[in-house]
């Protein structure tokens, strides 16, 4: 993990992709009372996600934490998937959460949480349309087609501690997508790519909707949350095919998200099953 020097700001590789501005971060971010308590960003690392469950294990870091790379070299997203971009192409960052007032069956709504909170953060300071991939993939539209610009992981960190990584492609050129049929902010018509606000907006949305989240001890219902992820999921009245662990896979369409945040597939036999981990194809209509 190498540190960030402010001094280092004028030295920029890409004039196109600037640094991160870490004062106005936390003068942005950081009050009293609030949820964020520490913003850090580093130039380059593995992953904040790793950085960061390591920090908080060894007791080094509070809830409200935050870390941000201008570059992942070791980034993952869900089945351990690679995510790795050019520097300062994207936002890359981890955050510390200690939801002790919330039953730990009710955790599984966190990754859910943050996609709202991307999303709705994104679409504000962005000026791009969202949606959400169940369960945790952010999406955008390139030339009418839905890709993904963005993923969230989310790991326990000891007993107490959830540590949310999330990866934004934000000026990823056509020539730098990692595959085809991923896609970036600035792909997608945006109406801002200034790192800085967006991430600010992110992260004011991850507070409001944690905060909110907690107040209702987790309820997704009473919280709004599962109301609000469904409006905003893409999966929903999609045929869809489910690959789940041990090489099973389910075709049906996704017709809800249950009280506990699993994907509800109504199959050809008649049966609604829900999913709870796996990988979620959108199947194209026949």
């Amino acid at each position: 993990m190498t540190p960030r020097d402010a001094s280092d700001d004028s030295r920029w590789s890409d004039l196109e992709r600037p640094p991160l501005n870490i004062a106005a971060l936390r003068r942005g971010l950081v009050r009293e009372g609030g949820l964020w308590r520490r913003v850090e960003v580093v130039e380059r690392t593995g992953s904040t996600n790793t950085d960061l469950v390591d920090l908080a294990t060894a007791g080094k870091a509070e809830e409200g934490t935050v870390l941000v790379a201008e570059e992942q070299t070791a980034g993952r997203g869900r089945l351990d998937r690679n995510w790795t971009a050019p520097p300062r192409s994207g936002l890359f960052f981890s955050v510390l959460l200690n939801p002790s007032e919330v039953p730990v069956t009710r955790w599984g709504w966190l990754p859910l949480l943050t996609g709202v909170a991307v999303a709705t953060g994104l679409s504000r300071a962005a000026g791009v349309d969202t949606a959400l991939k169940w369960p945790n993939d952010v999406l955008v539209t390139v030339g009418g087609e839905e890709r993904k610009t963005g993923g969230i992981l989310a790991e326990r960190a000891g007993e107490a501690g959830v540590v949310i990584g999330v990866g934004i492609n934000v000026t990823l050129r056509a020539d730098e997508l990692p595959v085809p049929q991923a896609a970036s902010l600035v792909l997608a018509g945006a109406a801002s790519t200034d790192r800085d606000p967006l991430l600010r907006g992110m992260l004011r949305s991850l507070e409001d909707w944690y905060g909110r989240w907690r107040a209702a001890v987790g309820d997704p219902l009473v919280s709004g949350l599962q109301e609000t992820y469904a409006a905003g999921c893409a999966t929903l009245g999609k045929t869809v095919r489910a690959e789940l662990p041990g090489d099973r896979s389910i075709t049906g369409e996704a017709v809800a998200i249950d009280g506990d945040g699993r994907l509800v597939l109504a199959t050809e036999e008649g049966v609604q099953e829900p999913v709870g981990a796996g990988d979620i194809v959108h199947l194209r209509p026949a």
